[in-house]
């Protein structure tokens, strides 16, 4: 059990990573830049980016990946594989999406920052939040200034200078920079919606749409103009309001 936040796991390496967490510890140090990493694994992935290369193919489209668990969650795309919650209806085709789910019903939130009390369910989360405080920013990349806090901000990045577009769509062929905007992409042939309101039985295929569907029954307006004080529920529209000034 982790002393810091109570955090419990199976091996012993897996808590002795989880710990690097909170003493900032990156002993995995790359040899072609001042990048660190706290495992071997994310050091290996990192390097890829060095070497270009993509060792794991999809044989049904040619997708390529530098990671083999990317790999696996693309190919179920093609295959349809669904990990099912043995709680409620909800289906998905990434194992970690499962996992993400089933804390909504225990609650469990074991990762938490030790200078704010921030706490999550996903120690990635955690890790993102943390930059909050250090001002991190391990993503370089390799053709310009640009550094980022999270990894799939430098991947957009890195689109701008390549052009490359390696996340497809088997179904219509579609094509995007973003691994993101291709899993939502896909809910368009599936009718995947795993986001779920708690308050009814309304579900929706992305975060924002419950979001702003979450806000009919708290009444809640987050998003506020700040001249004219202007305020609403939706993202979207604060944006268009905001045309109204300039």
């Amino acid at each position: 059990m982790c002393g810091v936040c109570g955090y419990r796991a199976l091996w012993k390496s897996t808590l002795s990573q989880h710990m690097k967490s909170h003493t900032g510890e990156k002993p995995y140090k790359c040899d072609q830049c001042d990048y660190s990493a706290i495992n071997k694994c994310n050091l290996g992935y990192h390097q890829t980016k060095h070497t270009g290369n993509k060792p794991y193919t999809c044989g049904e489209c040619g997708y390529r990946t530098s990671r083999k668990s990317d790999l696996s969650k693309h190919i179920r795309i093609h295959t349809g594989e669904h990990y099912k919650c043995d709680q409620c209806d909800y289906f998905t085709t990434r194992k970690s999406s499962l996992d993400r789910h089933l804390l909504k019903h225990t609650g469990q939130e074991p990762y938490i920052c030790g200078e704010c009390g921030y706490r999550t369910a996903r120690k990635c989360y955690l890790t993102k939040h943390i930059r909050t405080h250090t001002g991190e920013k391990p993503y370089r990349c390799d053709q310009c200034d640009y550094s980022a806090a999270q990894r799939c901000q430098l991947d957009l990045h890195l689109a701008k200078h390549t052009g490359d577009k390696p996340y497809m769509c088997g179904e219509c062929g579609y094509r995007t920079a973003r691994k993101s905007a291709l899993t939502k992409h896909m809910r368009t042939h599936t009718g995947e919606k795993p986001h779920k309101c708690d308050h009814c039985d309304y579900s929706a295929s992305e975060k924002a749409k419950l979001n702003a569907h979450v806000t009919k029954h708290t009444g809640d307006k987050p998003y506020m103009c700040g001249e004219c004080g202007y305020r609403t529920a939706d993202k979207s529209h604060l944006s268009r309001h905001m045309r109204t000034h300039t």
